[in-house]
């Protein structure tokens, strides 16, 4: 095999094999920093090794007795070689081609500890997403640089702060049991769903999407939906994803300008992700209890799919579901939501003075789809003047290259 394909095969194995590995390692290790330096270590040693002796049968196994290897060495320097190398398995040094399930036992119970730690709310978001992106999505520091449109600098600090984080604080490699396993679980939720937002509607840039993004998030969200099958709302999450991501390349025309929903070719729209997405939910569903945010969001998501033709929507039951999300995760955001819906439902004076009862709120001072949706109602209702108005209100606040001329278009057009 040549050397670029021998590089491309590690590549490829390193995508699939990094997360189960640093998991396993951090669960040996007790240090998630450490973890990933030794999956590196291992990485390097792949790159300079396979192109000589090929690529091994089972490349995940071969990779964790290297970082096994390196472990005992680091432990070995530390002088707790003795205690670490009965955890690690007495047998690593005199067995050469170790069983890749007997290496990386409980990978289940490893991954879901990554991914809990990895989402610690001792870190702050911006922390979570990036450590998060490295450990678990396997993206590169220039990637989630490239991705949030900051420095590699800022990205590289933040992957680095985290890890000090978790190693000052102690933070146990472990899943979080009783009451606080919900609020854990709600922060590794709401990681996964920002990064699916930043990849499906990127908020500054020249790009109005970043898929590789909804991709990595995806692949997260469906990795914990695995590991926590009896949890409705992680199945709410993958089934909002999924049917979100099934507009993708609907929502994008020909030079790269956003398409509205109600605008979109729906011939283009992904059924395979669509119908993942609803099994998603039916799942979400039959486990019972109240339907939490991510569910119900997927609930709106799947009037959206279910509908062959944007007129054929069923707007009064989408305005409904947002009612009832209004009640159980109540924000300005859900509010501005629901009055787009009831605008659809019941005409757009209803819908406007639901927006305009939104106006002085704090929260929305600086979201440019308050005054977006607005002028989108006041145009329907012919007051066009005004909403010219907001639609420059709109091109103003919004970071998004692509988003600020679809606004102005409407201004040019009105």
């Amino acid at each position: 095999m040549a050397g670029t394909d021998v590089k491309r095969v590690i590549e490829a194995v390193w995508r699939i094999e990094a997360a189960r590995l640093i998991a396993g390692l951090a669960r040996m290790t007790h240090d998630v920093g450490l973890a990933e330096e030794l999956a590196q270590d291992a990485l390097v040693a792949a790159l300079e090794q396979w192109p000589e002796s090929g690529v091994p049968d089972n490349p995940g196994a071969w990779l964790m007795a290297i970082s096994k290897r390196r472990a005992i060495d680091h432990f070995r320097r530390r002088e707790r070689f003795d205690r670490k190398v009965e955890e690690l398995g007495r047998d690593l040094e005199t067995e050469h081609t170790p069983d890749f399930e007997a290496a990386v036992e409980d990978i289940g119970d490893d991954m879901l500890r990554l991914v809990f730690t990895a989402c610690h709310p001792a870190l702050s978001m911006e922390a979570r997403v990036a450590l998060t992106l490295k450990v678990l999505g396997g993206l590169t520091t220039g990637e989630i640089a490239r991705a949030y449109l900051v420095s590699e600098a800022t990205v590289a600090q933040r992957i680095v702060r985290a890890k000090r984080t978790l190693a000052e604080k102690r933070v146990p490699f472990e899943v979080p049991s009783g009451a606080e396993l919900p609020a854990r679980l709600a922060s590794v939720l709401e990681v996964i769903y920002l990064i699916f937002n930043e990849g499906y509607t990127a908020t500054a840039g020249d790009d109005w999407m970043r898929p590789a993004l909804c991709e990595d998030a995806l692949r997260l969200g469906r990795i914990v939906a695995e590991l926590t099958p009896r949890e409705p709302e992680v199945h709410g999450l993958v089934a909002l994803m999924e049917i979100q991501a099934s507009r993708s390349a609907a929502r994008v025309g020909p030079d790269g300008e956003p398409v509205l929903l109600l605008e979109q070719d729906r011939a283009r729209w992904d059924r395979l992700l669509i119908h993942r997405g609803l099994a998603a939910l039916e799942r979400a569903e039959k486990l019972g209890g109240a339907r939490g945010p991510y569910t119900l969001q997927a609930a709106i998501a799947a009037v959206h799919a279910r509908a062959r033709a944007a007129e054929e929507t069923d707007f009064a039951r989408m305005a409904s579901l947002y009612e009832q999300l209004a009640v159980i995760a109540p924000s300005p955001v859900v509010e501005l939501n629901r009055a787009v819906a009831v605008a659809m439902a019941y005409g757009p004076e209803q819908g406007l003075k639901l927006v305009d009862e939104l106006a002085a709120e704090p929260a929305l001072r600086e979201y440019h789809l308050l005054p977006s949706v607005r002028g989108d109602l006041l145009a329907k209702l012919g007051r066009n003047d005004e909403a010219v108005t907001e639609f420059r209100k709109a091109a103003g606040l919004t970071r998004n290259a692509r988003e600020r001329e679809l606004l102005l278009r409407r201004v040019r057009v009105l």
